[in-house]
Formats: C-alpha cells, sequence, structure tokens
C-alpha cells in the first residue's frame, strides 16, 4: 500500500495515543494541537482512524496517522467540518494526516489517503483542508496531485489562520 512496503498501516489502538499525540503536537501550526482526551475522542468516533507504522521498528511506535471522519451529523465543533457539513451530503473528511518529517517522501501520506478512499462505503465526496495562511505548501501540492479541487476558503481562529477548502468527488 506504501511505497515503502516496510511501512505498515493498521488502525489506531489506545497504546498508539501518545505517540498520534506527538506527532500532532509537533505539526503544529500545520494542524491544530490536541489533547490526550481529543486524541482518544477522534479514536472512539473516526470512520477511519489509521497509524503507519515501520516494520523493523519493535515498539511499533507510529510515524504517521490520519484522523478521517463521515459527514454531516458528527457532534464536531469544527469550523471546517461544519463548513463541508453545510455543503455535502455523505462525505468523508479528512480532519488530519500527519507523517513525521523524517519519514515524508515515501508515500506514506498518499497511502493513508488511498485506504481511506478505499473505506468510501458509498460516499460521495473526500473532503480536506489546508492552510493558505500560515501557508502549507507540501500539503497544498500533495491536495493538487491527489486529484482535489479547491472549493472555497474561510478564516479561522479569527483570522489568524486562514483554510482551503478541498473536495474530490469519489
Amino acid at each position: 500500500m506504501t511505497k515503502d512496503p516496510k511501512v505498515l498501516l493498521r488502525r489506531v489502538g489506545a497504546a498508539d495515543l501518545s505517540a498520534v499525540r506527538h506527532l500532532n503536537t509537533a505539526a503544529v501550526p500545520a494542524v491544530n494541537g490536541l489533547l490526550v482526551e481529543e486524541v482518544a475522542w477522534f479514536a472512539e468516533v473516526a470512520h477511519t482512524f489509521l497509524v503507519a507504522v515501520p516494520s523493523d521498528r519493535p515498539d511499533g511506535t507510529p510515524v504517521g496517522f490520519l484522523v478521517g471522519l463521515e459527514g454531516p451529523g458528527l457532534d464536531y465543533d469544527s469550523l471546517n467540518y461544519r463548513w463541508f457539513s453545510e455543503r455535502y451530503e455523505h462525505f468523508l473528511y479528512v480532519d488530519r494526516v500527519v507523517v513525521d518529517p523524517s519519514e515524508q517522501g515515501r508515500g506514506i501520506g498518499r497511502s493513508l489517503y488511498e485506504a481511506f478512499v478505499e473505506r468510501a462505503d458509498g460516499h460521495t465526496f473526500l473532503c480536506a483542508e489546508v492552510n493558505v495562511r500560515p501557508r502549507n505548501e507540501g500539503s497544498l501540492a500533495f491536495h493538487d496531485a491527489f486529484g482535489f479541487a479547491a472549493v472555497g476558503e474561510q478564516d479561522t481562529e479569527a483570522g489568524v489562520k486562514r483554510v482551503r477548502m478541498f473536495a474530490k468527488e469519489l
């Protein structure tokens, strides 16, 4: 599934939550920070919550993850999720995807997205957003290459951040 066969994708487990939070924290401001309780909540409600683990890592510590939600209808206080919920029916939403910088370029992010799409189960769109302020060039290029179309923009965090909304028909 990944370009590197030494990286395995699996469903997140309780033992992964601390490592996922650590990866997420290291990726701020490209993603919003998370409390341990929020990571656990995602593990309970996510349509898909996958971690990427190198097969040669004896402790099984993840080097990347994807949190994918189903929409609309989830009781989730996110401006971006709400934006898509107001415009799309029966969609999948990439809330966040994070890959350790030392592991980037190995196809892990693409593999996480592909695995999420494989679980689409009749959903009509895959939706995501990417920061344009502060600008996340790598993620913007990735979403373009994956076939997403820009469908809008909005300010978040009282204008500190601006995100571009993307959708891909499934």
